[in-house]
């Protein structure tokens, strides 16, 4: 019988690639625990450290990892040597953001992998299924990182009547009613990114974990000052480097001394409001997976992920 890449899922779920907080440990544990995993493979990190996350993750034998690119790296020669590597150990997911995918999309489909897209808006959606991505994530409105603005209510559905592939669903998820709601908008994953933040393996410091934990939704605030492109930070970190958040800019500006964006100013999304406690990562997946059977009764979602990957093997 012929495995499907999605058999050792325990449930539909994701945990999005995040800069600092995507961590080697992070990304394994949410593998080893049924969720796939995803780790920030764009970020500036030495040669030696993007093949160590390669062999690590390539040790586990449950659901699989998914790697974050920039779509330019498939048209550009200084990043073929990594895309190599990538192709040496077969990784089955990519996930690209921002630009034209169908450069990277013809080097994965090369070694068999499937190229996930991210997108915000319709139109990019739509240049993404004409570029030949297998997948779309849709980042929606609430959604930690670099954010979208459009309702899930309106985008998900709406992006389903034009296309039948892999959907995953991201912005502001972080229990089972979410997971069950992005599955009923037409989406196959949800994607949780500030819930796994608050876990003892993300790479980020104690005091970012600490703040999502105590945060309200009320204390994300939506800036591009940081790094020039509109995301959700934590009102209280933004504060906590002596930045005030009512009088920022709406463009890129100089960051005090010795201050970088994402690792000392914090970022998280809506989903806030739903964690109130910094836990393991196998025991999130667990109560998800508990909370979910007990919401829909029934795992059809493993059967359309089935069928979508007996279609990429076609």
């Amino acid at each position: 019988m012929v495995m499907s890449l999605f058999d050792n899922l325990a449930l539909p779920l994701m945990c999005a690639p995040m800069s600092f907080a995507s961590a080697v440990p992070l990304a394994a544990a949410c593998c080893e625990a049924g969720i796939i995993g995803g780790w920030q493979g764009g970020s500036a990190t030495p040669d030696a450290t993007f093949l160590a996350y390669l062999e690590r993750l390539d040790q586990i034998s449950g659901a699989p990892p998914i790697v974050n690119l920039p779509a330019r790296w498939g048209s550009n020669p200084k990043y073929s040597h990594r895309l190599d590597l990538l192709a040496r150990f077969k990784v089955p997911l990519v996930l690209s953001s921002v630009g034209d995918p169908s450069a990277l999309v013809e080097r994965v489909h090369a070694w068999g992998g499937r190229l996930i897209h991210d997108v915000t808006t319709m139109r990019h959606a739509d240049k993404a299924i004409a570029a030949g991505v297998d997948g779309l994530m849709l980042t929606c409105a609430g959604a930690g990182g670099h954010t979208g603005f459009l309702s899930p209510m309106a985008f998900v559905p709406a992006v389903r009547l034009r296309f039948d592939g892999l959907l995953i669903v991201a912005g502001a998820i972080a229990d089972a009613h979410g997971i069950a709601a992005a599955l009923a908008l037409g989406g196959d994953l949800a994607c949780m990114g500030t819930r796994f933040i608050a876990t003892p393996e993300s790479g980020v410091l104690d005091g970012h974990r600490d703040m999502i934990s105590a945060a309200s939704a009320d204390d994300i605030i939506v800036s591009a000052a940081m790094n020039g492109v509109p995301a959700h930070w934590i009102r209280q970190s933004v504060e906590r480097v002596g930045l005030d958040p009512s009088s920022l800019p709406p463009g890129r500006m100089p960051m005090p001394d010795g201050i970088r964006p994402w690792r000392d100013i914090w970022s998280a999304g809506q989903s806030v409001a739903l964690i109130d406690s910094v836990e393991p990562a196998a025991q999130i997946v667990r109560r998800l997976a508990s909370d979910l059977a007990a919401l829909n009764g029934d795992d059809r979602w493993r059967t359309r992920l089935a069928a979508i990957d007996a279609a990429w093997a076609r």
